[in-house]
């Protein structure tokens, strides 16, 4: 009898440990933390969605998923920073390989090398619906370095946002070119004395996208990515010819075209005086009818500032003219402009990608990371339209998760709040957008790295006053610019770029 009254015992014991097991399988998890872009929330709607994701990966593959942010405050190099500082905390990191440096932040050892196998048995269905062509846009010396996001459609390029009821009450009702968008400004700052036409942050310069748009539209050429000096790419290529490096912040007049009309428009007030020190949010300006203008790109248009605009701005009928417009001029996405990497220093690979597999892939998972808590974030309508519940505000109650790694359109609803007529601008830029044609081109920037460190200086130097009009003589300050370049070694770095292009052209037409 006491011999099964013992047995009875442990059976009861070993019954209550396993249960408490499951029960509380916090106990047990490890933390994997996620490298985001994007101001840190302070809503709580992140960290109430992760409490939910959390509920989940605790109990299947033993994980604790945190969010890091990278600020936009001088993203850029503190991005980079925090991947070459060996911190261990950090596991899977958002990047791409047209505007987060993933290539050279590969070549530099900030992420870790992955396999066909590693993929295979920690994320399946990542590496199941993933194309070989596709895989082979990641990889780099027999090693994968990254995940692209290929199952998403999107366009990023860049433009101005305008207001077509202030634009016709200057007499201006289509935007096609910078001529046309200085008549929206002048209008503008004709009529509406309480706005600037454009209340930029001169904080945005390093970015650059107005003067990189100017050029964009008014020849026919591109950037060639991975080539970047510092936070600015110098070096393009000719879209009639894509392996021949040219420059025109170097040769042809369009630069210096370029400058005097930003000198211009500085006289004209259509910014601040001291636009080059403005920090404010220049899109809440224009929600709220104090800027005329606004500038980011397609994606942003149809799901956040043009519905926006359509409730704050009742009747504003915000409008996007794009960067190359007139010559049509316009590269598709990369399928590498979002992807997944895995920080070199992380200690939990394996969970790592787990993680990542069920971001991904996982329905119930997916809806939480990116929208939130039904019901509280938003609401489901018939027809699988996503909606937001009653009083819900962007600016204030966003989720801000920003997963730009991993996007699925199998999961991704209908969303009534997006413009209605986002499909038609999609058409419109699919009938003539090209694809980028040197998406595998890698260069390696080791024999030249610290002509381009000095030609980044230079850059940044110069080009906040270029895209501002703060350049006093602009014929001066182009000639000075260049021969800054020079004096960098910008023709060195041209050549070696070159040289690395026509053995890439060579290779690839083998």
């Amino acid at each position: 009898m006491k011999r099964m009254l013992k047995a009875v015992a442990l059976a009861l014991l070993v019954l209550f440990a396993t249960s408490a097991a499951f029960a509380a399988p916090s106990a047990k998890t490890a933390p994997v933390t996620l490298l985001l872009l994007g101001n840190k929330p302070t809503n709580g709607r992140i960290e109430a969605a992760l409490a939910e994701i959390n509920k989940l990966l605790g109990p299947r593959i033993g994980a604790e998923l945190k969010v890091q942010y990278i600020e936009w405050a001088d993203w850029q190099n503190q991005y980079q920073l925090a991947l070459a500082s060996g911190d261990s905390n950090i596991d899977l990191v958002i990047t791409a390989t047209d505007w987060l440096f993933a290539r050279e932040i590969a070549r530099k050892g900030g992420f870790y090398p992955l396999t066909p196998d590693l993929i295979k048995a920690n994320a399946p269905k990542t590496w199941a619906e993933v194309s070989p062509a596709h895989w082979d846009l990641c990889t780099e010396n027999g090693k994968i370095w990254f995940i692209p996001e290929d199952q998403y459609s999107q366009y990023t390029n860049h433009g101005v946002y305008w207001r077509l009821d202030w634009g016709k009450q200057g007499g201006v009702s289509t935007v096609k070119n910078f001529a046309d968008l200085e008549k929206y400004f002048d209008a503008v700052k004709k009529n509406h004395p309480e706005a600037f036409p454009w209340d930029v942050s001169g904080k945005e310069s390093s970015f650059g996208q107005i003067l990189y748009g100017y050029l964009q539209s008014s020849i026919p050429a591109q950037t060639i990515l991975g080539c970047s000096t510092g936070n600015h790419g110098i070096f393009w290529y000719n879209t009639k010819d894509p392996y021949t490096v040219v420059s025109p912040f170097m040769d042809g007049k369009e630069l210096l075209d370029a400058v005097q009309t930003f000198d211009r428009w500085a006289k004209k007030g259509f910014w601040r005086e001291d636009v080059l020190n403005y920090q404010g949010q220049t899109r809440e300006e224009m929600y709220d009818g104090l800027s005329g203008a606004d500038q980011h790109h397609t994606q942003t248009y149809v799901t956040q500032t043009r519905p926006q605009m359509d409730k704050r701005q009742p009747g504003s009928e915000l409008q996007f003219y794009y960067f190359g417009m007139e010559n049509k001029n316009v590269n598709k996405d990369l399928m590498t402009h979002g992807a997944m990497a895995v920080n070199a220093a992380s200690k939990n690979v394996p969970l790592a990608l787990k993680v990542y597999e069920l971001l991904r892939n996982d329905k119930q998972i997916y809806m939480l990371f990116n929208y939130g808590i039904e019901g509280v974030d938003y609401v489901m309508k018939s027809g699988n339209v996503l909606d937001r519940p009653a009083g819900w505000d962007v600016t204030k109650q966003s989720l801000d998760s920003n997963f730009w790694g991993g996007r699925m359109d199998a999961f991704e609803p209908l969303n009534a709040q997006h413009w209605a007529d986002k499909n038609k601008l999609y058409a419109e830029l699919n009938a003539f957008a090209k694809e980028y044609p040197l998406e595998k081109f890698a260069f390696n920037n080791t024999k030249v790295a610290a002509e381009m460190a000095a030609i980044g200086d230079v850059c940044s130097t110069y080009m906040p006053a270029f895209a501002y009009g703060k350049t006093g003589d602009p014929v001066k300050a182009v000639n000075d610019f260049r021969a800054a370049l020079k004096k960098a070694g910008y023709d060195k770095v041209k050549a070696e770029i070159q040289a690395q292009l026509t053995a890439f052209k060579t290779a690839t037409k083998k």
